[in-house]
């Protein structure tokens, strides 16, 4: 049977305060029966007692709630996409943050977010487990009809005139006795094209990629009551770097800008989530690498993300990544990152047309130095690589949230083209690379977007998503008509040259995509 959790804890709390209630009576009715002896005791001495045991039922009521209740400090939502709080507020209490027990984020809700899931409960979720199910089908129109029906240059798209699953993902969370762990698995497209893109398995034995393939998250961790909480988890986690969540129904647009689709989706190491308040998270992370199941050479990273929350309006995020030996085989060269961004709701009208309107604006700056590249100019030290970007996105809600249109896009300059994606030409991947396009230090990279999207949400669990993507750079990059695979299929080793043939690369692209979008 399904219980509704609001219905129950109003149960709860009504037949507590009748207990307390009928406590008060009965403890009138014995002070008035009292013996002699009794008398002697003083009325407040009574009414001292009395009161604390009335303190003492409520606080077991309290942990009642709490043990019926997900606990998002306990969850994955406390990450940078910090979902709705355990119980969901309509509308801002900054008092909440007040509590210095109070669960971080709680005093407001926070599912307008990009990033972040707008789901608001979770069915059948439990003391133990909160389950968590994913489904992201889309349909891609590619206006230059690539032959082989293949997309290049996306981390989220990839294939074209087609109905293909991105993903299907099933998991939660566990959390018992302060002890907390989560995974999520990656059926579809993701268990190939998110591998594809690290070339940190090549190096040394047991096949990592394959090892991790089919885990979008997974790891396990403690949670310890101080303050408004800290979480010790090691494993694979979700990054957030570029603002974007790696699960579509998160997000305001299917197809994000580079800053976000061009750097990490998730760390494989250590992570401390520390909530000195109800409304400020800093993370330090240790991690093998950047986006990276293993390190690629002899250092691993280290980085860190903090969030702030000053209220219901605003959302701050800081991420910075450094110290990464992240080109393969190449170990002096070091990687630094910082991505910065910041969310705001500047209308909310429940009850109006338009019911809420927000912008998010992210930046990013990064470089290499060393192993014959520099972060500041080409001198003696090696030709400049480095990375600058941002993106704009601008959102608005009807009708009670059921529709929303998002639009917005961004612009980068990577020299060195060290966090471009590789095109897959001829089944060419982050290891092998492909002399027909190249990333060597020196080669120039700029490129821009635009997007419009249109969604239609007819539940909390479920999106139909339109979306029109314009996409372009200083250099051939995306798909043409002829495509990027040689005739009869992938030839020879991954990446390799092909006689007689070439890929057909174009300066822009310009497609339409339709999604079903699923989250329990």
């Amino acid at each position: 049977m399904i219980v509704n959790r609001k219905t129950k804890d109003q149960t709860t709390g009504k037949v507590a305060v009748a207990f307390l209630a009928t406590l008060a009576l009965v403890s009138s009715a014995f002070s008035q029966t009292q013996s002699p002896a009794e008398a002697n005791i003083p009325q407040h001495t009574q009414t001292d007692d009395l009161q604390k045991r009335v303190d003492a039922l409520q606080k077991e009521l309290d942990e009642i709630k709490r043990a019926n209740a997900v606990n998002p400090a306990e969850q994955h939502n406390t990450t940078a996409k910090a979902s709705a709080p355990a119980h969901p507020v309509s509308e801002e209490d900054l008092s909440i943050a007040d509590d210095p027990h109070a669960e971080p984020f709680s005093y407001a809700d926070f599912t307008w977010l990009n990033g972040n899931a707008r789901t608001k409960d979770t069915p059948y979720a439990t003391k133990f487990f909160t389950p968590e199910i994913r489904s992201d089908v889309n349909y891609t129109y590619d206006f230059r009809h690539p032959q082989d029906d293949t997309i290049s240059g996306s981390s989220e798209v990839f294939r074209a005139g087609e109905v293909q699953l991105t993903q299907f993902g099933v998991g939660g969370d566990f959390h018992y006795d302060n002890v907390r762990a989560r995974l999520m698995t990656q059926f579809g497209l993701y268990s190939q094209t998110t591998p594809r893109n690290d070339a940190s398995p090549t190096r040394g034995q047991w096949n990592l990629a394959d090892a991790y393939r089919y885990v979008s998250e997974a790891y396990g961790g403690y949670h310890f009551n101080v303050q408004h909480g800290i979480n010790v988890d090691a494993g694979i986690f979700m990054s957030y770097v570029g603002l974007f969540s790696y699960y579509q129904f998160d997000n305001w647009a299917y197809q994000p800008s580079y800053v976000s689709s061009n750097t990490p989706w998730f760390f494989n190491g250590v992570r401390v989530q520390w909530f000195p308040t109800a409304k400020l998270k800093i993370e330090p992370w240790f991690t093998n690498g950047w986006q990276s199941y293993g390190k690629f050479n002899n250092r691993p990273g280290i980085g860190g993300q903090i969030l702030y929350r000053p209220n219901g309006r605003w959302s701050i995020l800081g991420n910075q990544y450094a110290l990464g030996r992240d080109a393969l085989g190449v170990t002096g060269r070091t990687r630094y990152h910082t991505d910065d961004s910041v969310e705001y709701k500047y209308f909310d009208r429940p009850g109006t047309g338009i019911t809420k309107a927000a912008f998010t604006l992210t930046g990013d700056a990064g470089c290499e130095t060393g192993g014959g590249v520099s972060c500041f100019g080409n001198g003696k030290n090696g030709p400049k690589q480095s990375f600058l970007g941002f993106m704009l996105y601008n959102r608005v809600w009807f009708d009670r949230d059921r529709y929303a249109v998002t639009v917005g896009g961004g612009r980068i300059n990577n020299p060195g083209r060290y966090l471009v994606l590789l095109p897959p030409i001829n089944g060419a991947t982050a290891a092998s690379g492909t002399p027909y396009f190249t990333e060597n230090p020196g080669d120039q990279f700029k490129a821009w977007d635009t997007s419009v999207t249109a969604d239609y949400m007819p539940s909390q669990y479920f999106t139909y998503r339109l979306e029109y993507n314009h996409r372009a750079a200083n250099v051939p990059y995306f798909s043409g008509p002829g495509g990027v695979t040689p005739p009869g299929g992938n030839t020879g080793v991954p990446g390799s040259t092909v006689a007689g043939w070439s890929p057909d690369l174009r300066n822009s692209e310009n497609r339409v995509t339709l999604a079903f979008l699923v989250k329990f």
